[in-house]
């Protein structure tokens, strides 16, 4: 059945003689046809109807025409069509078979629309002058005027009239499509609502009343659940999941149901329909219906005319008016369908058999293809006659993965609003048992990924960045880095601001799932590096760049959001085997200078340049490897190697004046900070290798502390920092700088206990609140009881913003701390202790310590490797260092072996330490523990061992011993060499 109600003058629409429609005192038509209508449209030209899949269409009157056409049935040829929808230029066809006609008003004839004859289209939509049409590979095909951007290409876009594909919106997995005067929407299958064109009654809902030319996110209907959207000439409608209903845009008919009649620019609730739980919405040209099915009611509301024919008369309603359908309707009956027209409106029903709808064939499916049950087990099946059903697999596995919103809408949960990563793990397990298809996949989602949109619209399409991942990861090695390769390029490709809403996605991952995201690129990382590693120098460097870029990515997410991954589910082992390799490789060169092992060199050195940059890729230990590398590679390239003489950049001092003749040298402005500094200590024979001048910046750091003008103070941790009482000679800071510089370049230890906020403000890092407890632990404890105690306990402290003295804001000494500016206080607090109070000093000791570290690759350094690099590092493993020594003349099984270890191991911690500086000439342990310092013990036999004291060559780590009688003797002339070593000399 269908009824009628509008405009006069279409009785029955000659679906029926005129004795056999039924009209009531309202002017509303039902009209019973022979055959049963399956869908109509009406639109401004035409009025169209399907009947057994064909099509008949009425011509409406317009301006030079007193009366309607006559209902013509089109020549569709042999093809059943199941969808009409009328605009305003004509009106629109599909078929069964997924293609589409197109109607013109003036011929009033039917032809196909070639530029998509090679497409299945399963949704149509018309404005006045545009078209839209939905493939079921889930691409948007727009044709028509652009007058006011209605096809979403560009502002500069050309009329078309074959069909162009919306590339904006590939990755969106669309659910439903619609077009209004000038105005097009686009519904996804999670409820995303896309608008564009002709805003001037803010019929998009963005707001504002500019027209858009690509397709918009209307972000005020995020969260609304959106179901279904019908657009009319200059209003739109949406509906909700629970029926609420939205309408913005036009109100000047009535149209938008808010009672009133002025326009709206953002989505606004019909409030009387609140709880009525509507079920159907649809636009017309100035007015919008809507139908409750539980109930049976349809509302209208806006403009149009109600009446008996001759006689009808426009109403303009403003809220939502129920219209008075007969009886009938609601007992036999339930609504099918609404269309609203120009100046008319429609009802649809089809009779009612026990529950449902008899209706006479249901249409096909109107949603984009996506991986099903069905699908899925063919896929998978090992039935004999699989193999014919092979080529219609490969052509589900290329719809499915070679179209971004098909694959996006194929992994969504039930309520579309998440990826189902348990389904992808599920299916993916199950598809990697049969090669043939696996291959097929990989092979497609390879092209597909080829062809992402590099700026996609709404957020919503970058869901597939997330899933293909979680994809990839299942696959085999190879397959598993080439996918990556061309996944890390396409994301590395998207404009920075979308990358961003990418970062977002990722900060909100379970834990699990941003772990494996970190693992797939680190594998794909560490993949390549032990490709280069073993020589294969036709790796891509650019791939292992853009691995990086996304681990960087990840891993400021992670930092950002205070995740929980470890800083060690970042590193790439394989790093250090890349340093092994061109370790070897260098030393072959200086003994071969072979061409080809240049070029490797190269390419290795190329490499690590590439790392430094990410340096939460690599552990300390091979950090500190990759800085050497590239500080000696820095040197030999660099034109100031070539200035040098014996006696340049040597450095002779007294032991007992070591601070004073070294600030004297410095002064003198003579030292090559490029070189290797070379320490001679004066009366002394020996010979710098490294031990003396390893011994040269112990005993350095020693006089600093000691230092009577007091450049730096002592704290209760034992800790020092920069004295701010002291300004009256700034070069001193300079110089203090210049020596710890000139420690890190020449890769030796200061023993000056710096607090990690020197480092981070080296490395331009904020210190916080937890450097201060580090450095000042009852002062940090303090400020941290302030921001816990009860407002009253505030007010009683009589605290004001100044710190001994000095304010911390402008009229600092006349502002309380309260509850409510305590954090301001306590974070001003911190900066004045470790940036206002010491400004000059620091700036004066950094600017000294660039000096003395010209080659700025420490920087690759996070501020705790940065300390243990400068400091050495705290951990002093003592079963590490004999487990790492080597023998000389003598095995670990010796005697007097065994009886050393037993006399070490007894000795007090400061007594192990004054060990350490006895054989290396400072008590620093190395980066990376005892084993990175070598340590041989050599046995020495000879007539006087008895009177003679243990001895060390401190530039290769060598400790000699001699055949003592028994452990006792061992023991005290073990203690008085390492008590006593400076007063005597050991080398």
């Amino acid at each position: 059945m269908l009824c009628y109600w509008g405009a006069h003058g279409r009785e029955g629409f000659e679906l029926t003689p005129p004795e056999k429609i039924k009209r009531d005192k309202y002017g509303i038509q039902s009209v019973y046809p022979n055959t049963a209508v399956q869908d109509m449209s009406a639109g401004m030209s035409f009025v169209g109807f399907i009947q057994d899949g064909k099509v008949s269409v009425k011509k409406l009157r317009s301006g030079d025409s007193d009366h309607d056409g006559k209902l013509k049935q089109l020549n569709t040829k042999n093809s059943k069509i199941r969808q009409i929808v009328c605009g305003g230029d004509g009106a629109v066809l599909l078929s069964n078979g997924g293609e589409v006609y197109i109607v013109h008003k003036s011929t009033v004839y039917c032809r196909p629309l070639e530029s998509l004859d090679k497409r299945q289209v399963i949704q149509i939509t018309c404005g006045d002058h545009h078209s839209m049409a939905l493939t079921n590979d889930g691409q948007l095909f727009v044709w028509g005027e652009n007058s006011h951007g209605q096809l979403g290409l560009r502002k500069d876009h050309p009329t078309s009239l074959s069909a162009q594909h919306v590339e904006s919106l590939s990755g969106i997995p669309v659910a439903q499509i619609s077009a209004g005067g000038d105005h097009s929407f686009v519904l996804s299958l999670s409820g995303v609502v896309f608008g564009w064109g002709k805003n001037s009654s803010g019929q998009l809902g963005l707001g504002d009343t500019t027209d858009r030319h690509v397709p918009t996110v209307v972000n005020s209907l995020n969260q609304k659940k959106t179901v279904s959207i019908s657009c009319g000439g200059e209003h739109t409608a949406t509906l909700s999941k629970g029926g609420t209903v939205f309408t913005f845009g036009s109100g000047c008919h009535g149209q938008l149901g808010h009672n009133s009649f002025k326009d709206e620019h953002y989505p606004w609730v019909v409030a009387e329909l609140w709880g009525s739980k509507v079920s159907q919405v649809t636009c017309g040209r100035r007015h919008t219906l809507v139908s409750i099915t539980s109930s049976k009611v349809i509302y209208s509301f806006g403009c149009w005319i109600q009446g008996k024919p001759g006689n009808g008369k426009m109403i303009k309603k403003s809220v939502p008016y129920a219209v008075d359908l007969s009886a009938k309707c609601n007992r036999e009956y339930t609504i099918e369908k609404l269309v609203a027209g120009e100046n008319h409106s429609f009802a649809l029903f089809f009779k009612e058999i026990g529950k449902e709808s008899a209706k006479s064939k249901p249409n096909p499916s109107r949603g984009i293809l996506t991986l099903n049950d069905r699908m899925f087990l063919r896929w998978v099946s090992e039935k004999k006659d699989s193999k014919k059903d092979w080529p219609e697999i490969k052509k589900e596995i290329r719809k499915v993965f070679s179209y971004a919103a098909c694959l996006n809408g194929s992994f969504l949960k039930a309520s579309h609003d998440e990826q189902d990563f348990e389904l992808a793990e599920n299916v993916f397990s199950k598809l990697l048992g049969n090669e043939k298809v696996i291959s097929k996949v990989v092979k497609v989602i390879q092209q597909m990924l080829l062809s992402l949109n590099p700026n996609p619209t709404g957020e919503e399409s970058l869901r597939l960045y997330i899933l293909l991942p979680e994809l990839i990861s299942h696959f085999q090695e190879q397959q598993r880095i080439e996918l990556t390769e061309a996944l890390a390029s396409k994301i590395l490709q998207l404009n920075p601001n979308v990358r961003k809403v990418l970062e977002m996605y990722w900060s909100k991952l379970p834990d699990d799932r941003l772990k494996s995201l970190v693992k797939l690129f680190r594998k794909a990382s560490a993949k390549l590096i032990d490709q280069i590693s073993h020589g294969k120098m036709n790796q891509n460097i650019q791939d292992l760049e853009n691995f990086l870029q996304m681990l960087q990515m990840i891993n400021q997410v992670c930092l950002s959001v205070n995740r929980d991954i470890a800083h060690r589910d970042f590193i790439i082992f394989e790093i250090n085997d890349l340093l092994d390799t061109l370790q070897v490789t260098m030393e072959y060169l200086v003994e071969f200078n072979d061409h080809c092992d240049r070029a490797l060199k190269n390419y290795y050195i190329k490499t690590i340049k590439i790392l430094f940059k990410y340096p939460f890729a690599a552990d300390t230990v091979s950090k500190r490897r990759m800085f050497r590398f590239l500080q000696d590679e820095w040197i030999r390239n660099s034109p100031n190697r070539f200035i040098f003489n014996d006696n340049f950049n040597m450095l002779s001092i007294n032991r007992e004046s070591v601070l004073l003749d070294t600030l004297e040298y410095l002064r003198q402005n003579i030292h090559s900070f490029f070189h290797q500094l070379t320490v001679v200590f004066i009366g002394e024979n020996g010979i710098d290798e490294r031990g003396l001048s390893a011994e040269f910046f112990s005993l350095l750091s020693q006089s600093l502390l000691k230092w009577e003008k007091k450049v730096l103070e002592i704290h209760e941790s034992s800790l020092v920092w920069f004295n701010p009482d002291n300004m009256q000679e700034d070069s001193d800071f300079y110089y203090l700088g210049v020596i710890c510089g000139m420690a890190l370049y020449n890769h030796h230890y200061v023993n000056l206990h710096f607090p990690l906020a020197l480092f981070r403000k080296l490395l331009q890092q904020s210190p916080t609140l937890n450097d201060l407890e580090e450095l000042s632990p009852v002062e940090a404890r303090s400020l941290k009881s302030l921001l816990e105690e009860d407002e009253e306990v505030l007010d009683m402290l009589f605290l004001d913003f100044t710190v001994k003295g000095q304010e911390l804001i402008p009229n600092g000494n006349q502002i309380p701390v309260t509850k409510a500016n305590r954090q301001k206080y306590v974070d001003l607090y911190v900066d004045f202790v470790f940036n206002k109070s010491v400004k000059k000093q620091f700036e004066r000791f950094s600017e000294g310590f660039f000096k003395g570290c010209p080659a700025k690759f420490w920087s690759i350094f996070h501020p705790e490797e940065l300390q243990e690099l400068l400091h050495g590092s705290p951990k002093y493993e003592w079963k590490e260092l004999k487990q790492c020594a080597s023998y000389e003349k003598c095995s670990a099984s010796n005697e007097i072996i065994k009886n050393f270890w037993t006399v070490f191991f007894e000795l007090s911690e400061e007594n192990k330490r004054k060990f350490l500086m006895f054989l290396y000439g400072t008590d620093r342990v190395p980066v990376g523990g005892f084993s990175k310092r070598p340590l041989k013990i050599s046995l020495l036999d000879c007539p006087d061992a008895e009177d003679r004291l243990p001895e060390a060559r401190t530039c290769v780590g060598k400790f000699i011993l001699y055949k003592y009688s028994d452990i006792n003797t061992l023991r005290n002339k073990l203690i008085h060499a390492i008590s006593f070593c400076e007063v005597f000399g050991r080398r």
